[in-house]
Order: C-alpha cells, then sequence, then structure tokens
C-alpha cells in the first residue's frame, strides 16, 4: 500500500487565482483547468470574455498532462516528440476522442515527485499558455513550501 498526496479544491482555487492574475498582467483571457490525478476536474474557470471553446480545451491540456505525467508541447518537440510523425505514439491525440492534447498549454503538477494533478491553460498562444500555468505552478510551490512540499514549476516536465 501506498500513502499518496491528493490534490484539494484548496489548492486549485489558489493556482486559478494565481494563473489569472498573470493572464491579467499580460492582457490575454485564458480558461484554466485544474485536474485530480486521474483527471477528473476539481477546478475550472473562464475569465470574461475568454473563448467559449477554452473550457474544453483547457480540460483536455490538464487531463493530458496528469495521465501522461509530462507537459502537453514535450510530445510534439523536435526531434523526439513521441507524436512526431514516425515516432511511436504518432495519431495519439485521435484516442480519447476530444479528451488528448498534444499542443502547447498542459502541465502536470508534481509535488515531492509524485503527479498529483494538472493544469491546463487554453486563450493565449504557446508563450502566454505557459506563463499563466507556469504562474499556477509557482504559487501551490509557494503554498506548499511552509510544510515542506515541493513543486515543479519549469515548463518542462516530465516524469
Amino acid at each position: 500500500m501506498k500513502t499518496a498526496l491528493k490534490l484539494e479544491l484548496e489548492e486549485a482555487k489558489l493556482m486559478i487565482e494565481a494563473a489569472k492574475q498573470k493572464a491579467e498582467e499580460i492582457n490575454v483571457l485564458e480558461a484554466i483547468a485544474i485536474v485530480d490525478e486521474g483527471g477528473a476536474v476539481i477546478a475550472l474557470e473562464r475569465m470574461n470574455g475568454a473563448r467559449v471553446t477554452g473550457p474544453e480545451i483547457a480540460i483536455a491540456k490538464a487531463y493530458t498532462a496528469s495521465g501522461h505525467k509530462r507537459s502537453t508541447h514535450l510530445f510534439n518537440r523536435e526531434p523526439n516528440g513521441p507524436a512526431l510523425p514516425g515516432n511511436e505514439a504518432f495519431g495519439i491525440q485521435h484516442m480519447l476522442n476530444g479528451k488528448f492534447a498534444i499542443f502547447v498549454g498542459g502541465f502536470p503538477i508534481v509535488v515531492n515527485g509524485e503527479v498529483v494533478g494538472g493544469v491546463g491553460i487554453s486563450g493565449g498562444n504557446g508563450e502566454q499558455d505557459t506563463a499563466v500555468g507556469t504562474a499556477a505552478l509557482q504559487a501551490l510551490q509557494e503554498h506548499l513550501a511552509k510544510d515542506g512540499y515541493e513543486v515543479i514549476t519549469e515548463a518542462d516536465i516530465k516524469k
């Protein structure tokens, strides 16, 4: 048996608020999704004026990042991204209809080396979505540091 860390609503809300603050700072309207380790939505918010398609895309990014324990953009990174033509997972995005995203904006939430969920960001370009997603991870790190937890906060995460 294993004792597992669980991401809770308090942390998800904290991450969403930090993501929104960063989005406002860089002037982009985003949808932000936080999922647990199984990909179930804990919290979701679409900023006023953000695209109506954003929530579903953000959920797919968070789901993929959590389930595959890697940042979604790593699937397409040259030269060895597994979803690139000729590589082992080419076409993987066609699995799980609409739930699998292989482009920038999804990041696993890794606490003390364990994937406890995912964050998905949709609405900006890749650079903006990355800035907003990493701001959410940094807020979680700051919040949990007092209790001795470590959170990976860089964009390129693969566990």
